[in-house]
């Protein structure tokens, strides 16, 4: 891909901004929660995990943990019982309990609403933050990148960097903050539904005309249609 200016990816992405939420009009965080203590605690447990399988762990979970101090003053065996199948449980139940605990004793167990308090809590970095502001209070703080972001904002060209921090600061250069967090979800739509990590539908893609596929195999790509 030639390399391309500022302005001119500004202009591309706005233009990916309006195929994704014409494509994806109703995309929304899919962690089930009723409120931002569901969500952190979802938030954490999704760690190398799928949302569909954090979601069948926290259907129980959330009944019988209902406020932070339930958590805080959780048995540890009993906490990791619960939610082994998210796996990693050992440290999520730690981290879940540390966060709970902090929760208690500095904000009456309530979920602060800024990045700098939240990501001071056991468990929580910029992207579980981002994900808690952005969703449970409507603050945009910074655009989440998941390794679904990562892929795509890689694929399309908008950055080259690997690092999820350093990605962040580059697309929130491109991206209006009003749409910070509604960016985050339409990446992760598209890249569960039409771009995947091994056989992307480049063919089939909304995106086509805009993205230079950086990455992708030829095979999934339209050059390798041939004229009949």
């Amino acid at each position: 891909m030639a390399r391309e200016s500022l302005a001119a990816k500004k202009e591309r992405n706005r233009q990916i901004i309006a195929g994704l939420q014409q494509t994806y009009p109703d995309a929304h965080c899919e962690l089930n929660y009723s409120n931002p203590l569901e969500l952190l605690v979802a938030t954490i447990l999704s760690a190398q995990c799928t949302d569909k399988r954090v979601n069948l762990v926290t259907a129980d979970l959330f009944k019988k943990y209902t406020v932070a101090a339930d958590y805080a003053k959780a048995g540890r065996a009993e906490l990791e019982r619960a939610i082994q199948t998210a796996g990693f449980f050992r440290n999520k139940a730690k981290s879940i309990q540390a966060c709970c605990q902090a929760l208690v004793e500095k904000y009456q167990g309530e979920v602060p609403r800024s990045l700098e308090e939240l990501v001071g809590l056991a468990g929580v970095g910029r992207k579980t933050a981002n994900v808690v502001l952005g969703n449970a209070f409507g603050i945009n703080s910074g655009v989440v990148v998941d390794t679904h972001v990562t892929r795509l904002s890689f694929r399309l060209g908008l950055t080259r960097q690997t690092d999820p921090v350093k990605i962040e600061q580059e697309l929130v250069t491109l991206v209006p903050q009003e749409q910070w967090t509604l960016f985050s979800h339409w990446l992760i739509w598209h890249g569960r539904r039409r771009c995947s990590a091994r056989k992307p539908d480049c063919l089939g893609c909304e995106l086509r005309a805009l993205c230079p596929q950086i990455g992708v195999a030829k095979s999934n790509t339209a050059s390798d249609l041939k004229p009949t």
